[in-house]
C-alpha cells in the first residue's frame, strides 16, 4: 500500500500498488498456479506468464468501496498469444466484476478491453482499430468517475470512454494473469498493478 499524492499536492485515499516481483508464494491469501517467472525489464524486476496455467489468485479487493478509481500497469504483451487474454480480474466472476483485457491479432498488434459488470450494467470499452505492436512495454490505465465514465489510455494517450451504470464492487477476489476461473490466460510480463482512489490525470500516473 502506498500513499498517493496528484499534481496539486493533495493526499487521497491510500492507493493499492503492487510490484509483482515482490509478491511472494507465502503470502497470506495467495494461490500460485503454474510457474510465473522473475525476468529483467526497463523498470526493475517483472514477473513473466505463460499463457498457459501461469498466474497469482489473491484474496483481496482494491476495488472494495471505490465509486471512482484509477487502475494503471505497465506490462509486456508478448506475440504469438491466445487471442484473447484476461491479465487483470477484480471482483467475482459469475457477479460484479471488472477486467484487462488485450485482444491479439495475426499480425501480432493488439488493442485494449476493458470490462465492468454492475448487476445489469455492463460496458467494454474496446476498439480493434487502436492497435499497438507486441512484445514492447506499455503503461494502460482505466479510470472511472463517479458518474461511471470510462476512460482507456495507453501511454498516458486517452484512446476510447464509455459509460456504466457502476456500484462500488465489494465482492470478490483478485487474479493476475488469468481470468479468475482460470482461463484466457496472459502471455507476456507484468511490471506493476496501482489502484488509485478517484480519477488521476496522465500527469499523475506511473512513470513510463
Amino acid at each position: 500500500m502506498a500513499l498517493n499524492k496528484t499534481s496539486n499536492g493533495m493526499n487521497t485515499r491510500k492507493a493499492w500498488e503492487c510490484t509483482l516481483a515482490e509478491i511472494k508464494k507465502d503470502n497470506t491469501g495467495l494461490a500460485l498456479s503454474g510457474s510465473p517467472q522473475v525476468v529483467s525489464s526497463p523498470y526493475g524486476k517483472a514477473v513473466w506468464f505463460n499463457g498457459v496455467r501461469d498466474g497469482y489468485f489473491m484474496d483481496e479487493n482494491p476495488l472494495y468501496g471505490l465509486s471512482s478509481f484509477t487502475i494503471e500497469t505497465i506490462f509486456r504483451p508478448d506475440i504469438d498469444g491466445p487471442e484473447e487474454q484476461r491479465f487483470l480480474h477484480i471482483g467475482g466472476t459469475d457477479s460484479d466484476r471488472l477486467l484487462f483485457e488485450t485482444r491479439l491479432t495475426p499480425e501480432n498488434m493488439w488493442f485494449l478491453d476493458t470490462f465492468i459488470l454492475c448487476g445489469e450494467s455492463k460496458k467494454a470499452v474496446i476498439d480493434p482499430n487502436l492497435q499497438h505492436p507486441a512484445g514492447r512495454w506499455y503503461h494502460v490505465a482505466l479510470s472511472l468517475d463517479n458518474k461511471g465514465k470510462m476512460t482507456n489510455y495507453v501511454n498516458g494517450r486517452l484512446e476510447l470512454t464509455g459509460e456504466v451504470a457502476f456500484r462500488p464492487i465489494n465482492s470478490g477476489a483478485l487474479s493476475i494473469g488469468a481470468r479468475r476461473n482460470r482461463v484466457s490466460w496472459f502471455l507476456g510480463a507484468i511490471y506493476c498493478i496501482r489502484v488509485s482512489p478517484g480519477v488521476l490525470e496522465p500527469r499523475d500516473f506511473l512513470k513510463f
